[in-house]
Parts: structure tokens; C-alpha cells; sequence
């Protein structure tokens, strides 16, 4: 036993990628029992603490996604700044704190859960500063970006804290709303702008690394914008920044090469989640443009879940599989199963946006099966990968 513990927590990757396995089964697990029963006019799975929808939306913000950016920063981040590694105390603690901080808020004690995340999310927070302080490289924009969108994320964490304490149950839908648009949303587009075309240069040959930085910086700003109209309630407005935002990412799909990525199965799917990304903005701005032409239609939830769904777990599928791969001492290629994995998420992001799009009635219980869905998908690339958190490297080496 010590000698698996030795192995799993020789890396941070490997460290935070495995709660980051479990939570993907188990979030979407707890949403369809919880789901079901209040479908069937029973009491939901969690009597106290967060209300079932909100702590929905907080697990998929807060507690699943920011495990497998934390172990993708941790690795990714030394490697950018040619700065110091992050240490084994700091990604244990950050293990510990947000591990024991979901266990506490699945269990209905929301307050503590969130103190013991925000606590683990800060040490990360303070670790990846260090790296920072420390790099030789000379250009840290990325990694500050990533960093600045943590910090939005921490805030928005701690505004839902604070709306439990003080009774102020509106803060805590802003927060969440903080945690999307401030946080995943600008740092996915982030990674994005960093590895997809570095990762296209590694295989496309006579590749020009394209990166411009104030497009990058405009996203950012559509972003936060996005937050600011919609805890202000002109989402009617949205339209625009979201608009511009989808023409940014088709933009950028266009100049990294989208069509040369598909010379790689590990490279085509990152450059085909990112696409995701523009269906979603164009979906929230099609929806706000609507509403502010006083038209009878919306989208509903679709733009959320082709966001949620589409981007950002597709997106963690290509990147996780690739740190998985690479870290392991494994070759960097996508065997079938995980392409048609890969692939299966994105038949989940479409049938999960169908009713929404739809004018004909669906069953809520359409909702559970879409949830089912993600489980059997996650299960599979769960099973394949997480075991490489705890076996050793297929080449002998360290780490």
C-alpha cells in the first residue's frame, strides 16, 4: 500500500487527475439519483446545505473541472516559466482541502465544504504564485491569465460562502455565474490559446505558431462583460459580447489549422472541442439577440451545455488524456477507444441540448438518460486512464 501511495503522489498530476476521475462520475451520479427522486415527488438526496440545483451547478463549476485544471497547471506551469516545481506538500493540501470540502458538501454541510475547498484552492493559488515569482522565462501572460481567472474563481466561491452566512441566497447563483464566466470560461480559452497551436506546430510541419494576445485579451473581456449583464439582468444584452466572442473562436480555429489537426487523433481533439466553445457563444448570443428583438424563442439551457458539456469536458478529455499519456512514458496517440469516447461526448452535449432546441415536448426524464450517458462515457476513459495515477511509469522513470 505505501508503495502505491509512494507512486501516486510522486506527481501532481497524478494527484489531482484521480479525484478529478471520481468526481466525474460521481457528480453526474448524484445528480441523476437526486433528479429522479424529486421527479418522483420524493425528498432530493440532500435535505440541508445547498438546494439540489444549486449544488449541481456548484460540483460542475467548482467541484469537478478545477481538480483536473489544478493537475494540468501544476505540471503545465513549471514547464511554460521554467520556474520551480511545484512542491509535494502544496498539491497534497490542495488534495486534502477540496477533496474534504465536496465530501462535506455532497453530505449537506455547504458552509465547512466550502471553507475546506476554498482553504485547498488557495494553497494552489499560492503554490502556482511561487512558480510564478520564480520563472526565468520571460513571458508569463499565460500563466498569469490562468492565475487572475483562479483568483475570479476563489471569488466567486467565497461570494456563495458568504451569501449562506449572511442569508443571502442570491449570491449564491453570482457566484456560480462568477465561477463560469470568470473563471472556467476565460482560463479553458487561455489553455486553449497556449497549447493548441503549439500543440498543431509539434505535428504540422513548415507550422506558422500564430497567438496574438490582444484577441486573447478581448475574449477575457467578453467574458467578464457576459457576468457583469447578467447579474445586472440584461441578458438581453449579452448578444453583444457573446456574438464577438463565437467569431473570436472560429477566427482563431481558422488560423491554428483545424483542418491539419486531424493528421492526429490527439490533436484533432482539441481542435474540435474548441469548436464548442464558438457553438456555445453563438447559441448565448443568438438566444439574448432574440429576447432583445422581443422574440418568442430562447435556447434555454443548450448555450450551458454545449459549454459544459461540449467544450469544457471534451476539452478535458483531449488535454487530461494527453498529460495521462505523455506522464506516463506512454506515446502520444489516441488508441480507438479513446477516440470514440471522445466522440460519445459529443453525442451526450447534442442530445442533452435536444430538448431545449426543440419545439416538440420532452420528458424531464431525458435529462437522467443524458446523465446516464456521461457516466458510461466517463466510465470508460475513467477506466482506462486513472489507473495510470497509480502504476508506475511504463518507461522506468521518475514522476
Amino acid at each position: 500500500m505505501s508503495n502505491i501511495w509512494s507512486v501516486y503522489t510522486a506527481a501532481p498530476h497524478r494527484v489531482l487527475f484521480l479525484p478529478g476521475f471520481i468526481q466525474s462520475l460521481l457528480a453526474m451520479l448524484w445528480w441523476v439519483f437526486d433528479l429522479e427522486l424529486r421527479l418522483a415527488g420524493n425528498v432530493g438526496l440532500v435535505e440541508q446545505g445547498l438546494p439540489s440545483p444549486l449544488l449541481h451547478g456548484w460540483l460542475m463549476v467548482y467541484g469537478l473541472f478545477p481538480f483536473f485544471i489544478f493537475g494540468f497547471l501544476f505540471t503545465a506551469a513549471p514547464n511554460w516559466l521554467s520556474g520551480p516545481d511545484i512542491s509535494r506538500s502544496s498539491y497534497l493540501l490542495t488534495l486534502f482541502g477540496m477533496s474534504l470540502g465536496v465530501v462535506l458538501l455532497y453530505i449537506g454541510q455547504s458552509a465547512a465544504g466550502l471553507v475546506l475547498h476554498l482553504l485547498g484552492w488557495s494553497v494552489a493559488m499560492q503554490a502556482l504564485l511561487k512558480t510564478l515569482h520564480g520563472r526565468k522565462d520571460p513571458d508569463p501572460r499565460h500563466a498569469w491569465a490562468t492565475w487572475a481567472a483562479l483568483m475570479l474563481g476563489a471569488a466567486g466561491e467565497l461570494l456563495m460562502l458568504g451569501g449562506l452566512l449572511l442569508d443571502h441566497w442570491e449570491w449564491l447563483q453570482l457566484g456560480i455565474e462568477l465561477g463560469l464566466w470568470g473563471c472556467l470560461v476565460p482560463l479553458f480559452l487561455t489553455v486553449c490559446h497556449r497549447m493548441i497551436p503549439w500543440f498543431t506546430s509539434r505535428v504540422v510541419t513548415n507550422y506558422v505558431l500564430i497567438r496574438p494576445y490582444p484577441q486573447l485579451w478581448v475574449m477575457w473581456v467578453a467574458c467578464l462583460l457576459h457576468f457583469v449583464l447578467d447579474g445586472a439582468g440584461q441578458m438581453a444584452l449579452t448578444w453583444l459580447v457573446d456574438l464577438p466572442l463565437a467569431a473570436l473562436v472560429f477566427w482563431f480555429s481558422a488560423r491554428w489549422g483545424l483542418r491539419l489537426g486531424f493528421q492526429v487523433r490527439l490533436l484533432a481533439v482539441l481542435h474540435i472541442a474548441f469548436l464548442w466553445a464558438g457553438a456555445a457563444f453563438s447559441l448565448f448570443g443568438l438566444s439574448s439577440l432574440a429576447a432583445f428583438l422581443g422574440l418568442d424563442w430562447s435556447a434555454g439551457l443548450a448555450p450551458l451545455h454545449a459549454l459544459g458539456i461540449g467544450f469544457f469536458g471534451a476539452m478535458v478529455i483531449g488535454m487530461v488524456s494527453r498529460v495521462s499519456l505523455g506522464h506516463s512514458g506512454r506515446a502520444l496517440l489516441a488508441d480507438s477507444v479513446t477516440w470514440w469516447l471522445f466522440w460519445a461526448i459529443q453525442v451526450v452535449a447534442l442530445l442533452r441540448m435536444l430538448p431545449d432546441l426543440s419545439v416538440a415536448a420532452w420528458s424531464a426524464h431525458w435529462i437522467s438518460m443524458t446523465g446516464l450517458l456521461w457516466l458510461v462515457v466517463f466510465a470508460g476513459w475513467s477506466w482506462k486512464y486513472a489507473p495510470m495515477t497509480w502504476r508506475r511509469r511504463v518507461d522506468g522513470k521518475s514522476g
